[in-house]
């Protein structure tokens, strides 16, 4: 530390391409080194000495050439980086002890030459770098502590500095020489009356990264994050930290993102320990990981805590012992216990107090998901557990890879609770008249004020379509983007918007056509409401024409409480395809006190119910006909309010062929293909239902799906 240290070692560095203000802006390797002693006591200064360095890329940049005097020449026959700084080394411990002083302290005139320049280029050559280039004092901040009035920090330069105290500007040929003479001038200048300066602030390179977590109520400022993108999908925080090496991470500053499937979309958030690392880290923008570029742009607080941010006691117990490489596994069997976990692992990967060092990730409900994170003592057994990766446990081969702290609180947030960065706004919960509302699945008609969009990439949301159709969002009708689900419950590629009039389906048809998201294309069709319609039914639209969907619909009728929906007899319902929460238990049917003006109709409050792990769209069920970002969903009515609006007389109800009377429609999963509608009857034993509605029971042999017509919601 230079507050113990009783030598300076006023330190000069450039490089093959920008150097000054821009010095490891562009990558380029060190190819000189300028050193010079001075000693605090006795205020002398010993031997300057100059160093070349041979890059690897024997090529320099005009820039470099005409600011340094430097040709290719005079660095082709010189020493490597890691024989240079060894010399460095040997030449300043020897003239520190022939001193007589015991400890001495870099100087530089700039932290980018240790920085930006030193570190991130000892990083990629695998170099160890001596103690000493992980401390060091900047003279500009030393000087403006005595010279308060000099000017911005980021402003001084040596020359302005000697200007400012009244010293001549050293004449000197060679640009190190002459910045390691003029910083040392500075030096010898503040040693002395009337300043009699005392060098104290030690700036500190960690030597590795902390992982922690972050809790949600702890303050992020937002001018310490980044976010840092195109990352390799197997990177780990440790990697990151090391493309951002020669900068201090926060503990725990570094959260792996990952996309609406719970896999890594190659974007990281990472915080810094100040505004200042933040500043330098930006100026890594478009630099390498190895053959891949980074992507650095600003990020805010709040982006880092949706991501990192956690407030699970488990996680917390989980990642108390720091110092831990943390291994992700992913692809478990539902019935994986921690020994056949351990097992699988092997004595060659000893897991951190055992099955302690295990944590499984669940659902609310307890039912696993079959991912686990494993914790190892140290680096040999995490990459000996890496050597498992594909191999089989149980009739599963399990996926592994590394991991970080901060997506562990992401992953079980994410199973846990909503979705992390919710692009919905906080819904009230208030009931809503549903003769004032529309059907969110539009009237069939030939009107062609309807656009198709095809060939989305399959990680797009809504955002990105709005992104997307730019100055056109605006003229979209309300809940008018209808992403379309393939039988898997997964994005087709396919999207349906309504614009407001034909002629707007027709402009942006020819001004978004062959427009490009995310590195694709995308084919901008219009189409009329019906057409949409039918595809979002789980019909096909191609050149041969429509095709309809493989069922027929209008067996399927809504309950009679949603039976206020205007609905095509040909399209079901929105209300039909979400059913509110249903009760875990029958209970007895309450009557209402009195009648409310108005039936009501209530929404699930659940942002993405297209994202619903329970959900399983196939060809007969469409995607959610519904923007995610503009509709709002409300609570569940009370019993006595849920039986009021199921009482209530409607002219639809009547006409409905399936559901004759009031009830709830409940979809069963998981069948056996040989059951019978006994079988069904036999599982609601307890529930209340009517004899005469047993022929409420529909069996679909394609799917083995059933529908039966309880009389009390139920929770299946």
């Amino acid at each position: 530390m230079a507050s113990h240290s009783d030598t300076l070692v006023v330190f000069f560095g450039a490089t093959a391409g920008a150097n000054g203000g821009k010095l490891g802006s562009d990558e380029r390797e060190i190819i000189l080194l300028v050193w010079q002693i001075v000693d605090l006591r006795e205020n002398k200064v010993g031997k300057i000495h100059e160093c070349f360095v041979k890059p690897d890329s024997l090529e320099l940049t005009d820039q470099c050439k005409e600011e340094t005097g430097l040709t290719v020449d005079d660095v082709i026959n010189a020493e490597p980086l890691d024989k240079v700084l060894q010399q460095f080394q040997q030449t300043v411990s020897s003239e520190v002890k022939c001193l007589g002083r015991s400890s001495y302290t870099l100087c530089v005139n700039s932290p980018l030459v240790i920085r930006q320049v030193l570190h991130p280029e000892a990083s990629k050559k695998n170099l160890v770098l001596p103690e000493c280039f992980f401390s060091f004092v900047d003279v500009r901040k030393e000087f403006k502590k005595c010279c308060t009035n000099a000017g911005p920090v980021q402003k001084l330069t040596t020359t302005s500095m000697l200007e400012y105290v009244g010293l001549p500007a050293v004449s000197e040929q060679s640009m190190g020489v002459r910045e390691v003479r003029s910083m040392v001038q500075l030096i010898l200048c503040i040693l002395a009356e009337p300043y009699n300066h005392k060098f104290s602030c030690v700036e500190t390179v960690k030597y590795k990264f902390d992982s922690g977590t972050c809790s949600k109520t702890e303050p992020v400022d937002s001018e310490t994050v980044i976010r840092a993108r195109g990352l390799p999908w197997q990177s780990s925080d440790q990697d990151i930290a090391r493309f951002f090496k020669g900068l201090n991470i926060a503990k725990g500053g570094v959260a792996l993102c990952l996309n609406a499937q719970g896999r890594r979309n190659g974007e990281a958030l990472v915080r810094f320990i100040n505004s200042e690392h933040r500043d330098l880290a930006l100026e890594r923008h478009k630099h390498h990981m190895g053959s891949r570029y980074i992507e650095v742009y600003k990020a805010t607080g709040e982006e880092f805590l949706k991501i990192a941010g956690g407030t699970s006691n488990e996680v917390a117990q989980f990642l108390s012992k720091e110092n831990q490489v943390i291994i992700r596994m992913r692809g478990l069997p539902f019935t994986a216990t921690s020994q056949e976990v351990l097992s699988f692992l092997g004595p060659e990967s000893p897991v951190t107090d055992g099955s302690e060092g295990l944590l499984f990730v669940k659902y609310p409900d307890g039912r696993p998901t079959g991912d686990a994170f494993v914790l190892f003592s140290c680096e040999e057994y995490a990459q000996n557990a890496l050597k498992k990766h594909k191999q089989i446990l149980g009739k599963r081969y399990i996926e592994l890879f590394r991991s970080t702290a901060a997506e562990v609180q992401q992953v079980l947030n994410r199973y846990m609770s909503t979705p992390l960065i919710s692009t919905l706004p906080p819904s009230p919960i208030m009931p809503l008249p549903v003769l004032a509302t529309p059907s969110f699945l539009p009237a069939a008609c030939s009107t062609r004020d309807c656009v198709r969009l095809r060939g989305l990439p399959y990680t797009a949301g809504i955002e990105d379509i709005l992104e997307f159709m730019g100055e056109h969002t605006c003229d979209i009708k309300p809940h008018g983007v209808h992403m379309v689900l393939n039988q898997q419950a997964r994005p087709s590629g396919d999207a349906f918007i309504q614009m407001k009039s034909p002629d707007k389906a027709f402009l942006v048809a020819q001004k978004c056509h062959k427009k490009t998201m995310k590195d694709r294309y995308i084919e901008v069709f219009q189409c009329s409401t019906e057409e949409m319609s039918i595809v979002l039914m789980g019909g096909t639209l191609n050149r041969s024409g429509l095709s309809p969907p493989p069922c027929k619909l209008p067996c399927l009728s809504p309950p009679t409480a949603y039976a206020a929906f205007p609905t095509p007899p040909a399209i079901l319902s929105e209300a039909a395809l979400y059913q509110p929460p249903l009760l875990a238990a029958p209970r007895p049917a309450q009557t209402a006190t009195h009648s409310p003006a108005h039936a009501l109709a209530y929404y699930p409050p659940q942002p993405h119910l297209f994202m619903n792990m329970n959900m399983n769209y196939t060809a007969y069920y469409p995607s959610p006909p519904v923007s995610p970002s503009t509709v709002g969903y409300f609570a569940a009515p009370p019993g006595a309010m849920a039986a009021a609006v199921a009482a209530q007389p409607h002219p639809a109800a009547a006409a409905s062929p399936v559901l004759p009377q009031p009830g709830a429609l409940v979809r069963m999963q998981g069948l056996p293909y040989n059951t019978g509608v006994k079988d069904i009857l036999s599982f609601f034993q307890g529930y209340q239902y009517a004899p005469d509605e047993y022929s409420g029971v529909v069996q679909m042999n394609e799917q083995a799906r059933s529908l039966i017509q309880p009389k009390e919601w139920l929770c299946l």
